[in-house]
């Protein structure tokens, strides 16, 4: 098999091929029955808070699950729904209904697909982590005022989607507070954060469900739960169906499609990472995209909602000692198992539970410390982190990321720029083949003047290189233009160059052009600036440079002059 093929080769193929032992089974098993009850209350949970029927969150978390195990590009990656999603989904539902939302999670999977099939795994890991972390404690915020309405109990209709808009109705409606429902939500929130003391083989959120579950069932406690909202919800997976939809609908949902694919390739590639940081192993991140795509196109065909690698899910797995898809598959297999058997028994549910388990979600994923920690950072730092922050929570998440790459983008063009030196040279250190500067120095003969360039010759420094043409002297016949020190050049510092020596010939001057490294050869030869420069002015080191430019003007050899 070739190295391109074993690439985007499903991690699963690996470990089959490699041998699958029964020892191995019962380990994987074990942890995938454990993953699975953990992701029961999340998986109904988000969905709720992203405006969907509970049960189809089950249903991502099984059909989703499943895929995202069997054919993605990590050992021990757990997929399903996530808080990530939760603004985006319910912005489309409200929007355009749930048919809207299956539409555009389908065109995000094709998106995801295309990604993989065309090797961008590598390309969104670069996304920068003041923008991740600025997004990321956004959704965290969203989330969390979203439970505030099943966490007080308050007597609303519908909570607005925006969260200023949310503030408001719930000051309006506070007088309407339940303190059986704020007991709840705290003893909800308690169980969970003390359970790990007494025990951690089992989940805190699946003690704390079945607890407050009970509690309102034996003494009939007078708070809304999920059947009292959603009414019955079913024990059997639906049929497969292609969801309704107009052609017009494709340009509205282009937008949100393109968030869902960007936080599905980011959040399941930044899962995978730290599944390898605990394992010592290396997912393929173009083979995960693919996966994501497919299930995101799987997902909506059972009535689910977009799916992504679920970091806390991934690291349970892990540590109950998962190390093979085969705990993914099984963790789906226990949802489906779950869903058969006591589907209905999730109408018994308190609403005001599931509000105290987003909480901690949300607080466990608003990344507060590391939000603080770069708020003491360089402005520019600050100012993409702030800036994403505040566009998730009061405009759109399509937006913030938009806006948080493209100001992330010009502050590291502006840094290149501060970093990056043209200077003129009178004194000329001299450099041998070797790369190793010579013990004396001299002064270039009349008519030459010597120019270097430290750092990338990218777009935002290139403007420091055009500096050139209004400081070159009238009488000088001769530019040497030293790029020893410059790594990388784009289209922009191309035509800088090109400028310069279009300038040069049309008053009788020649440019020459020494110790050019790859990157830039490269990219002046595929543009074909080298050719137009011309192959005798471009030399590998200064000295044959310096060399040239004598015989240019006509100077003695440095080593007749006394």
């Amino acid at each position: 098999m070739s190295r391109g093929t074993r690439e985007l080769e499903p991690k699963l193929i690996s470990v089959l091929r490699e041998g699958y032992t029964l020892s191995d089974f019962g380990r994987d098993g074990l942890a995938g029955l454990v993953v699975g009850i953990v992701a029961l209350p999340l998986a109904i949970a988000f969905a709720i808070a992203s405006g969907v029927r509970p049960e189809q969150g089950l249903y991502t978390a099984i059909i989703a699950g499943f895929i995202i195990s069997a054919f993605g590009g990590s050992r021990t990656q757990i997929g399903g729904p996530t808080g990530a999603f939760v603004i985006i989904i319910a912005g489309v539902v409200d929007q355009f209904g749930y048919s809207g939302l299956a539409v555009a999670t389908m065109m995000a999977g094709v998106m995801l697909i295309v990604m993989g099939v065309a090797r961008l795994g590598a390309v969104i890991r670069y996304i920068p982590y003041p923008v991740t972390v600025g997004f990321t404690s956004g959704i965290a915020l969203i989330i969390a005022l979203g439970q505030v309405r099943d966490a007080l109990g308050l007597q609303m209709e519908k909570v607005p989607p925006d969260s200023l808009e949310k503030i408001e109705a719930y000051l309006e409606h506070i007088g309407s507070i339940s303190p059986l429902a704020v007991v709840l939500a705290v003893a909800t929130i308690a169980i969970i954060q003390l359970w790990p003391m007494v025990t951690k083989r089992i989940p805190g959120p699946l003690v704390a469900l079945i607890a407050t579950t009970l509690a309102v069932y034996v003494f009939d406690l007078p708070v809304e739960t999920i059947g009292g909202r959603f009414g019955e919800v079913p024990n059997t997976l639906p049929k497969p169906a292609l969801p309704e939809f107009e052609w017009s609908m494709f340009s509205e949902l282009a937008s949100p499609a393109i968030a869902i694919a960007l936080l599905a390739g980011i959040e399941s590639l930044l899962s995978a990472m730290v599944a390898d940081g605990m394992t010592g192993g290396r997912h393929r991140s173009n083979t995960e995209l693919i996966a994501q795509g497919i299930a995101n196109i799987a997902s909506p065909l059972f009535g689910g909602i977009p799916a992504t690698g679920a970091i806390a899910r991934t690291a349970t797995n892990i540590r109950n000692g998962g190390r093979t898809p085969i705990s993914g598959i099984v963790h789906a297999i226990t949802l489906l198992i779950i869903l058969l058997a006591a589907g209905p028994l999730a109408e018994l549910i308190p609403m005001a539970t599931l509000a105290g388990i987003l909480l901690v979600v949300a607080y466990n994923m608003s990344e507060w410390h590391n939000f603080v920690r770069l708020l003491s950072g360089p402005r520019s730092d600050v100012l993409v982190l702030m800036a994403t922050f505040l566009l998730t929570v009061f405009v759109d998440l399509t937006v913030a990321l938009q806006v948080g790459v493209v100001l992330a983008s010009l502050m590291l063009m502006h840094r290149l720029a501060e970093v990056t030196e043209v200077k003129a040279m009178e004194d000329l250190l001299l450099y041998d083949k070797n790369g190793e500067p010579q013990p004396e120095t001299e002064t270039a003969p009349e008519g030459v003047e010597v120019y270097e360039i430290n750092g990338s010759l990218c777009f935002g420094a290139a403007s420091k290189f055009m500096e050139i043409s209004s400081t070159l002297q009238s009488s000088r016949k001769v530019v040497i233009l030293r790029m020893r020190q410059v790594v990388a050049i784009d289209a922009t510092g191309l035509q800088a160059v090109e400028t310069v020596h279009a300038r040069l010939k049309r008053e009788g001057a020649v440019l020459l052009i020494s110790g050019i490294r790859a990157q830039p050869r490269e990219a002046m030869e595929r543009n074909g600036l080298l050719k137009r420069i011309g192959a005798e002015n471009v030399h590998p080191v200064f000295p044959e440079a310096l060399a040239h430019a004598r015989r240019l003007v006509g100077a003695a050899p440095a080593s007749e002059q006394t």
